[in-house]
């Protein structure tokens, strides 16, 4: 794994002398200044960071990380950082992508980075629109949608990233949002400490194109109405004075008043369980509307296995101790020749 040193690197150090062009007020900002601040306290050597983006907004991050970084192709960055990581798998490596990015040309390479379980960090900005092109509806986008491209409304039924995640065998799935950067903060270092490919999805507000997709479960007034915040062993419980709980009747998510119920009877969150992850996956309705269930942040699953950067270097040395050391030139040659003529 990459060298660790005894945090010699600063946030400050961080920063590039290239100019940062998103719009003001964009959430980008708040992402990446979380992620400056992150990477000094995993005390990895900056030359051991590497950055991979695809295309859009989020995708000029490498720009702003005064570390490696690529800023590849449309939907193609699971496969750079995966020929990155099977070539070198001492680096840390992070990619960066939106949701018109990774849900549209680049889901099926997404679903196959998951599956496969490479160890990386994955940060999806969620902003539910095309911002780069000024204002195309997304995969993400409600159905119903507005926008340029969609006058009378968009048709398409919207993808659900944390079921799609989970359904593509995911070891590590999490959401948070750009305008909480203290729960953000924590998001990362737990993402950066899972060996696996770690999924985080994070809600960022694009305030040109699709200004307060998420207002509801961002701002004060309403945040504890609409959210809920899981942490693994402890009960599912929200509201503006933790009024409200939630629990399980057989597989369907009830929610309770908390006059009438105690924590023990209430669902206790574990990291562990893709069955119950599965479930909280689906608590995706409008959490503004009565009677919906709130929008869930946090780590909603975690799971140990092994990662295909070492298996497939198992497999070389297996290969080696069988057949020998391997000669590039001889395999070229073959073992057979032709006379044209």
């Amino acid at each position: 794994m990459a060298e660790v040193l005894n945090g010699a690197m600063t946030a400050k150090e961080l920063e590039t002398d290239q100019e940062v062009r998103w719009c003001p007020g964009c959430g980008d900002y708040s992402i990446l200044k979380q992620v400056q601040k992150v990477i000094p306290e995993l005390g990895i050597k900056r030359e051991d960071i590497v950055f991979i983006s695809g295309i859009g907004c989020s995708s000029r991050f490498p720009y702003y990380m005064n570390t490696y970084g690529m800023h590849s192709i449309h939907g193609r960055a699971p496969a750079v950082v995966s020929g990155l990581k099977s070539t070198n798998p001492d680096l840390s490596v992070w990619m960066i992508t939106g949701d018109g990015d990774s849900l549209s040309i680049g889901g099926n390479h997404l679903i196959h980075l998951l599956r496969r379980n490479f160890d990386i960090n994955v940060l999806l900005f969620n902003n539910q629109i095309y911002g780069l092109t000024k204002g195309q509806y997304s995969p993400t986008s409600e159905e119903g949608k507005t926008t340029k491209s969609t006058p009378m409304g968009s048709l398409d039924h919207p993808f659900n990233p944390a079921a799609l995640c989970l359904g593509a065998d995911s070891t590590f799935y999490a959401r948070t949002m750009d305008r909480d950067p203290v729960h953000m903060r924590d998001i990362l270092l737990k993402a950066s400490h899972h060996k696996g490919t770690s999924m985080i999805e994070i809600y960022q507000n694009c305030n040109v194109f699709n200004d307060g997709a998420f207002f509801g479960m961002t701002d004060k007034e309403t945040k504890k109405q609409q959210t809920l915040f899981v942490e693994h062993g402890k009960p599912l419980i929200f509201g503006q004075n933790n009024e409200f709980g939630i629990k399980l009747d057989g597989f369907k998510p009830v929610i309770v008043n908390m006059d009438s119920a105690s924590a023990d009877d209430l669902w206790i969150h574990d990291e562990k369980d893709r069955a119950k992850a599965n479930i909280l996956a689906r608590f995706y309705g409008n959490p503004a509307t009565e009677g919906e269930l709130p929008r869930p942040f946090g780590v909603f699953y975690s799971e140990d296995r092994p990662c295909y950067e070492d298996l497939l270097v198992n497999q070389v040395e297996v290969a080696k101790e069988k057949f020998g050391e391997g000669d590039l030139n001889a395999l070229l040659r073959g073992k057979n020749t032709w006379t044209i003529g």
